[in-house]
């Protein structure tokens, strides 16, 4: 299992938000590109970026994306409102190793295997679940469609993995939904990237060994809770 650094992006600043609010942003680094430079400095080769403005309708990032993607020397995946075809293939053109979707994913499947097929192996399903409900739009609503019913939808399609986040334990550092990612995994033939809830080094030993492809880690990191450069050598 590789651990990636989270980017999250709102209002132009690299932050952190508990539990799925934008009312309990706990960092704020005003330059989101030292941030991720951060992290390469510290050896990972791998981050993931969602602009949470677009996310959620507030607005975008694209500007400070095009400049991570033109500095960064890692692997690169971006989500945060992916709705057309034509995003995801500026973004790949862009530099961009892989494209995240959500929402539009989770609502209009025949776009998302159309983009998949496209772009095989560019694209990942992300999947945001609150306290065992599906959510969607920036976590503002609940889908009608089960985690158990999505994923069974998404194996047969050429994607590069799913990514499940456990929205209810994000930011907390109190551990991940291991119950989730379990009942993912038995169901999944994708690889899963896990995110949500990781705050110590046995948080990811106990994903590795459920047999989760990915952690995306953001507060433990920016907060100093889990060390970088020993989580990087682990888990790389």
């Amino acid at each position: 299992m590789i651990v990636i650094p989270a980017v999250d992006l709102r209002d132009g600043r690299c932050v952190q938000l508990v539990g799925g609010s934008y009312e309990r942003e706990m960092v704020r680094i005003e330059d989101p590109l030292a941030a991720a430079n951060r992290w390469e400095s510290d050896g990972f080769r791998y981050l993931h970026v969602v602009d949470l403005d677009a996310a959620t309708g507030r607005g975008s990032n694209a500007a400070i994306i095009r400049g991570l993607l033109e500095a960064s020397q890692s692997e690169v995946q971006i989500g945060g409102g992916i709705r057309t075809g034509a995003q995801v293939d500026h973004l790949l053109s862009a530099g961009a190793t892989r494209v995240v979707a959500g929402t539009r994913a989770l609502e209009d499947p025949a776009w998302l295997e159309g983009i998949a097929v496209m772009y095989p192996a560019r694209v990942i399903a992300a999947v945001d679940v609150r306290d065992g409900n599906v959510v969607a739009r920036g976590w503002t609503s609940v889908h009608e469609r089960s985690i158990e019913n999505v994923v069974s939808a998404l194996n047969d399609l050429p994607l590069a993995a799913l990514l499940v986040t456990a929205v209810h334990a994000e930011g907390r550092m109190e551990g991940t939904d291991l119950q989730l990612m379990e009942n993912v995994l038995r169901r999944s033939k994708l690889p899963v990237q896990a995110s949500g809830g990781i705050g110590c080094v046995e948080d990811l030993r106990a994903l590795a060994e459920l047999g989760v492809a990915a952690a995306i880690v953001g507060m433990a990191l920016y907060t100093g809770v889990l060390d970088p450069r020993a989580t990087m050598e682990e888990f790389s």
